[in-house]
């Protein structure tokens, strides 16, 4: 997510800011700036594991934004990046950190019962 889509965000951010969607109606740079959030800063704590379903919250976010609404009038091959992205954000907020991550080194996972 950093390198394909949140690194081009944040180094462009002023080029893209203009034409940049505003789905949720909080303005073109607002939205442009929760999507780099997401896309390079999340995205990099979910790597490290390091409050890793908080930091998968904006992720899922984005992607249901991204394939529900911005793309929702497109065809199924616009929308399946986001939904493999969606689906993948899912599945490790439901398994959670793992034990050689930043939250098990802190000692702050917890076992979730699935």
């Amino acid at each position: 997510m950093i390198y394909g889509h949140g690194w081009a965000k944040l180094t462009g951010f002023s080029e893209l800011v203009a034409e940049f969607p505003d789905p949720l109606g909080v303005g073109s740079a607002a939205s442009l700036g929760l999507a780099v959030f997401a896309e390079v800063f999340c995205a990099a704590a979910v790597v490290l594991g390091l409050l890793t379903r908080w930091s998968l919250v904006p992720l899922v976010a984005t992607m249901v934004v991204a394939v529900f609404v911005v793309h929702a009038e497109d065809p199924f091959q616009r929308q399946e990046l986001g939904l493999l992205y969606l689906f993948g954000y899912a599945a490790l907020w439901l398994k959670g950190p793992g034990r050689w991550s930043v939250d098990a080194a802190l000692g702050w996972l917890r076992p979730v019962r699935v």
